[in-house]
């Protein structure tokens, strides 16, 4: 699982995430050009510097930024992104659905059995 949008701020959505998916067991890639590590895990500038593949990504960055990265996401052949609540746009998802990606639009976090604000 690839947080687009991973972070170090504890308040913010991109770290809760990351924090939900290691408390259900999940392997937790952190994606930030900003960071160099999340919650102990390694991250990485793009989708494209990880190694191996990745199953599913989870956006928390705004529209315009998730519009760039679905690019990324097709060349890396990701097959499914989750457009959190403020990450989704019109755009954003016709771009997902041209390049062939399942967008699911609703929060990953509770889609997990999380309560976003208990983390």
């Amino acid at each position: 699982m690839a947080v687009i949008g991973a972070s170090n701020n504890r308040r913010k959505f991109g770290n809760r995430a990351v924090r939900a998916y290691k408390l259900r067991g999940y392997t937790v890639v952190p994606i930030n050009p900003h960071e160099t590590d999340v919650e102990g895990l390694r991250a990485y500038k793009s989708v494209l510097d990880v190694p191996g593949s990745i199953e599913m990504a989870s956006f928390y960055v705004p529209p315009d930024v998730g519009e760039r990265v679905i690019e990324e996401i097709a060349r890396k052949q990701i097959p499914e992104v989750w457009l959190n609540p403020g990450a989704e746009s019109g755009a954003l998802i016709a771009r997902a659905r041209a390049l062939k990606i399942q967008p699911i639009v609703a929060c990953s976090i509770i889609a997990l059995g999380q309560d976003p604000y208990a983390l």
